[in-house]
């Protein structure tokens, strides 16, 4: 019989998803604002000339505010999903249009949290597997957005999976080193050879560092079936953006998401994929 503990875990992580998305939000939207500002402060001292003043820009300054009025928002206009709903989709001061990927960011998050709950409940790998599904959304949606993968994330991400593993976790340490090794090779070498043979380049940088990050979580035996899951993916979803939406092949399409949703399906279901590829 499940202890309490592990009846209301679910629960409990449906609502910290919900927090944990709105949060998301926040970084989503900024962060990749914040390494723009950074690399402008950058090229500037290459140059040898005074940066331009900025305001103070993080994921806590300035406090949330409408995008169009840019009235502060209150707390009873932040609470996850409910506030969305509550005011029909529409600021509350101004009126404006708030975009729905607001609430489906939260409502998502809080969805994975429970997913996750429910196929680890209250342990290590359950407590792990949030972790990791929140750095996942918010990669996923922020290359979507940007085709970027901040370093800033991804090397976290990495280091939490090698600390998560010193007592396997998910897998022996070893397997998790030499998934992160092996995770960042794999696309480094589809890369250069991509990159030899037609003169481009097929992805970025960041590719590569979120695959080491999955191997250092989920072990090198899990890479292949991450590959070719998003790989499969992102091929037909990029046909179909062509056929449907007209959408040219010089326009680069995010590999980041597909990677990230192959890595949360592997983490779910990876003890039932991994005899298919032959690994115990």
């Amino acid at each position: 019989m499940d202890s309490p503990i592990q009846a209301l875990f679910p629960w409990f992580a449906a609502a910290l998803g919900l927090a944990i998305g709105s949060f998301l939000n926040v970084v989503i939207h900024r962060l990749p604002r914040m390494l723009q500002a950074q690399w402008k402060q950058q090229c500037a001292e290459l140059e040898g000339r005074p940066a331009d003043p900025e305001p103070r820009y993080n994921l806590w300054v300035p406090a949330s505010q409408c995008p169009s009025c840019g009235h502060r928002l209150r707390a009873l206009h932040n609470i996850p999903v409910v506030s969305y709903l509550a005011l029909r989709g529409r600021c509350a001061f101004c009126g404006s249009a708030v975009s729905a990927r607001y609430p489906a960011v939260e409502a998502l998050t809080a969805v994975l949290f429970a997913w996750v709950a429910l196929t680890f409940g209250w342990s290590a790998a359950g407590i792990g597997g949030l972790i990791l599904t929140g750095f996942l959304v918010a990669l996923a949606f922020i290359d979507a957005d940007t085709t970027l993968l901040p370093d800033g994330l991804t090397q976290p991400l990495l280091w939490l999976g090698l600390l998560a593993n010193l007592n396997s976790i998910y897998v022996p340490l070893l397997q998790a080193v030499i998934g992160a090794i092996a995770g960042y090779l794999a696309l480094w070498s589809v890369y250069w050879l991509f990159k030899l043979a037609t003169g481009k380049e097929g992805m970025g940088y960041g590719d590569f560092k979120l695959l080491a990050a999955l191997g250092a979580w989920l072990g090198w035996k899990m890479l292949l079936p991450i590959i070719l899951m998003s790989s499969v993916v992102g091929a037909l979803v990029g046909v179909a953006l062509m056929v449907l939406a007209r959408r040219g092949r010089e326009i680069p399409i995010p590999f980041g998401p597909y990677l990230a949703a192959a890595g949360f399906l592997v983490l779910l279901f990876g003890g039932r994929i991994a005899p298919l590829f032959g690994f115990r």
